[in-house]
């Protein structure tokens, strides 16, 4: 249990603990659910979601076949954005960021297929909703470059202060960020 993100050795302890403390209330049905996800779930052969078909609901979708493809590291993020309920369109998961220091090129993602998707399904705008880290954005213009010359709209997701943030709690690079990203009132 402590391998997994976000469970250090002693929150890994108390979750063992409870597990055993409630073996047919939560340990049981969890296996069992757990089973089940080991044999159902699969990596949608378009987008990279995980679904239980090899299809994912989102690009089986029509309704979301709007031209734009939103553009995620992996499927937590997907998630995130989903959550939002914002966007309408149809996603892409990369797996990953590009990485030289741990020899994570453009072969080792998604990105060949994404850049298939946007000369198969006649996509009109890519929207790079990548982290604001180091390999997040050197990814970004990666992908930004390849897409040049193809016809596409490239976008970023906006950033800088958050809604609800204050000032003297945001670090410096996003109050910079802010600032360069400001908009007439």
């Amino acid at each position: 249990m402590a391998r997994l993100p976000g469970l250090g050795p002693r929150s890994a302890r108390r979750a063992v603990l409870h597990l055993i403390k409630k073996r047919g209330q939560v340990m049981a049905p969890l296996a069992q659910a757990m089973a089940q996800v080991a044999t159902t779930a699969r990596e949608c052969a378009i987008c990279g979601n995980i679904g239980t078909a090899d299809i994912c609901d989102i690009c089986r979708d029509e309704r979301r076949a709007t031209g734009e493809i939103c553009v995620v590291e992996d499927v937590a993020d997907l998630w995130a954005m989903e959550r939002g309920q914002s966007f309408k369109g149809r996603y892409h998961v990369l797996g990953g960021t590009l990485s030289a220091l741990d020899a994570v090129g453009p072969e080792e993602l998604r990105i060949p297929r994404l850049l298939d998707r946007i000369r198969d399904e006649g996509i009109a705008e890519i929207i790079l909703a990548l982290n604001a880290t180091v390999d997040g954005q050197t990814t970004a213009h990666y992908i930004a470059e390849a897409l040049e010359g193809t016809g596409a709209t490239v976008t970023s997701l906006a950033q800088g202060v958050p809604i609800g943030g204050e000032l003297d709690y945001l670090d410096d690079g996003t109050i910079q960020a802010a600032l360069r990203a400001r908009k007439r009132v």
